[in-house]
């Protein structure tokens, strides 16, 4: 059984047909997945999809993008909700040097911010990084990160980048683009990690993988990306999906 340990189910995208998304994740061996919340709407939608759904988990944060409108009081609501007993993680946080609507140095603060909370409440964080890899692994180091631990999301980075990441109690966790035939960086990184350290996401809707390439992503299709991790690895598509689900289990902290 597999774990998406990363989908937008709280997106616009899934307003029509979500229990049909979620029917076809199920057929496809899916049997969890965190629904991240990264702005008050989508965290809102978030938190009522795990009461509604009890194979869905919760991750709450602020994005980088939007980091010019975290508010200290949407900071203290965001520690409230690390309280209820399906939020497994901090984030997506992190930066993101793609656009500009948030300058970088107030990307800084919120990603800083949301460490701490996450250090305060004792959950991993997972981070967003666009084009920003060095500043998203000094800051890990500054702010101590290794203490709580995390995913580095769709991770696009080098295996040299990823190496630091892990040292610093970090899972790499891989999306669509391994599946690219182009994407010689995600295959190589796939290739390089530990396999205790390894997990599979979507990022759905966005980043679909081959051959749905620039269609809408669901949850369903995580198993496109553990089926070309396991051809990679010359191991099987059953061992990568039971050693990524006991990863995400042992990260998140959910018994089985």
């Amino acid at each position: 059984m597999l774990f998406d340990t990363h989908v937008h189910l709280n997106a616009d995208q899934f307003v029509e047909d979500l229990d049909e998304v979620i029917a076809r994740a199920q057929e496809a061996d899916v049997q969890e997945m965190v629904v991240v919340g990264f702005d008050e709407k989508t965290i809102r939608i978030a938190m009522e999809l795990v009461e509604r759904f009890d194979f869905l988990y919760a991750a709450v944060g602020w994005h980088p993008v939007d980091a010019i409108d975290l508010t200290d009081e949407r900071l203290q609501w965001i520690e409230e909700l690390a309280a209820h007993p399906k939020v497994v993680a901090i984030g997506e946080t992190g930066l993101d040097y793609h656009w500009d609507k948030s300058p970088k140095d107030v990307q800084k603060d919120a990603f800083r911010k949301q460490i701490a909370l996450a250090k305060r409440v004792n959950l991993p964080v997972i981070i967003h990084n666009r084009e920003a890899d060095q500043d998203i692994v000094d800051l890990l180091k500054e702010e101590e990160a290794k203490e709580i631990g995390g995913i580095m999301h769709c991770f696009g980075g080098s295996v040299e980048i990823a190496e630091q990441c892990l040292k610093m109690n970090f899972h790499i966790s891989l999306g669509g683009p391994v599946t690219f035939k182009n994407a010689r960086r995600p295959k190589e990184v796939a290739k390089a990690v530990p396999m205790d350290r390894l997990l599979v996401e979507t990022d759905a809707p966005y980043l679909a993988p081959h051959p749905y390439r620039g269609k809408r992503n669901e949850p369903a299709y995580v198993k496109l990306v553990a089926e070309q991790i396991a051809e990679l690895r010359d191991m099987t598509y059953e061992e990568v999906a039971r050693q990524t689900t006991e990863n995400a289990h042992k990260l998140f902290g959910i018994s089985t």
